[in-house]
């Protein structure tokens, strides 16, 4: 408090004298007394500290982050598909004939099997987060219990919502805004939400663990080729791996084998498995640190906005040597049912590794609290 104050008066007391010093227009007068209102009404008000400031010139750069995200959503979207898309064309028309000439019929069932459930699974989860509904709470008056009344909505606010700048509404039980769905993360996607992020870091990692012998090989006859270009002159090829098909050396009766014309589709084939590898593995680092996040917040009961909420609580009644419990949180594994929503052991499978529309728990608008019921779903 005291270092605001100290700068506020000083600018106070900077654009004083500059008013003294200097007889200003009358056309200019009249914006000056309302920057220093907007000083005096800062400096005066016994609310304001360096947040509130910090808060309040960091306004517009949020305003514009607001329009961005709401207008380019769609943009994100099309990336999302169009990202996705190309892999699973490079993985049928360059990857496929590879694996059905070289593995083992087991091998070939396993990677058929494994690719196609992940492709059904980041579908459908990717497709319900964008296109489900958040939760909204209810615009009449009702019975249900709220917490605070949102300022910019002017509706009862349940426990867990928050209003979206993006939506322009508020959202029940509120994680954040992702841009990449063009949509709200809230109560009623926010599992499809997870396991979209969860089963598109298994299917990245798949591809980047299994194709790396390839991208080496790619890359390693690439480089070869460049070379034999730069060099312009026929050199015995001694085999460069499996992408290339090149014969040894050693021909028949002992004759060198010239080398066979690199064509733009060995040229293209080559960088499809380098695109590929390279954009499976920068995204399964990025979203495997992301998914990781949110299951270290799922298994403690809480949301992304309620995580910065709970901490600032935990330092507050610190202070004064309470504990602070987060009152939505029903036990580590109990929070990951409620969050899948298994009521019964087959619901392990059917919910989790297999396409699943069911509701969440609850409605979004009341929630047990742990005193009440602390095993939620005795499975």
């Amino acid at each position: 408090m005291r270092p605001c104050s100290t700068v506020m008066h000083l600018l106070l007391r900077c654009m004083r004298g500059c008013c003294r010093r200097s007889r200003m227009p009358r056309s200019l007068r009249r914006p000056l007394s309302y920057i220093k209102l907007i000083f005096k009404s800062l400096y005066f008000n016994s609310l304001t500290n360096s947040e509130v400031v910090f808060d309040s010139m960091l306004e517009p750069v949020f305003w514009m982050v607001e329009i961005v995200t709401r207008w380019f959503g769609m943009v994100f979207v099309f990336l999302v598909v169009a990202l996705t898309s190309s892999v699973i064309f490079i993985a049928y028309y360059c990857l496929l004939p590879l694996v059905l000439q070289t593995y083992s019929p087991g091998w070939i069932m396993w990677h058929i099997c494994y690719g196609h459930w992940i492709i059904v699974m980041i579908a459908f989860h990717y497709y319900k987060a964008t296109s489900t509904p958040p939760g909204y709470p209810p615009k009449m008056k009702t019975d249900v219990p709220f917490v605070s009344v949102c300022k910019k909505c002017i509706i009862p606010k349940p426990a867990r919502s928050h209003h979206c700048g993006i939506c322009k509404t508020c959202i029940l039980k509120m994680d954040h805004h992702c841009p990449w769905l063009n949509n709200c993360v809230g109560h009623y996607n926010h599992r499809y939400f997870f396991s979209f992020c969860l089963f598109l870091t298994l299917g990245c990692m798949y591809c980047s663990i299994s194709g790396r012998n390839l991208f080496i090989d790619a890359y390693n006859a690439i480089d070869h080729f460049r070379h034999m270009e730069a060099e312009k002159q026929g050199v015995p090829v001694t085999g460069i791996g499996l992408l290339i098909g090149i014969a040894p050396s050693e021909g028949v009766a002992g004759k060198e084998v010239s080398q066979p014309p690199y064509t733009n589709k060995d040229r293209m084939f080559h960088k499809s498995i380098i695109y590929m590898w390279v954009l499976t593995s920068t995204v399964s680092v990025a979203l495997g640190a992301l998914t990781l996040w949110h299951a270290l917040l799922i298994t403690r009961g809480e949301t992304s906005i309620e995580r910065h909420i709970n901490h600032k609580e935990t330092k507050r009644l610190a202070k004064r040597g309470k504990v602070y419990r987060n009152p939505f949180s029903y036990g580590k594994l109990n929070n990951w049912k409620v969050f899948f929503g298994v009521e019964k052991r087959s619901h392990w499978l059917t919910r989790i590794f297999l396409p699943s529309g069911h509701t969440p728990y609850g409605d979004g608008l009341t929630w047990d609290i742990y005193p009440l019921k602390k095993d939620m779903m005795p499975v």
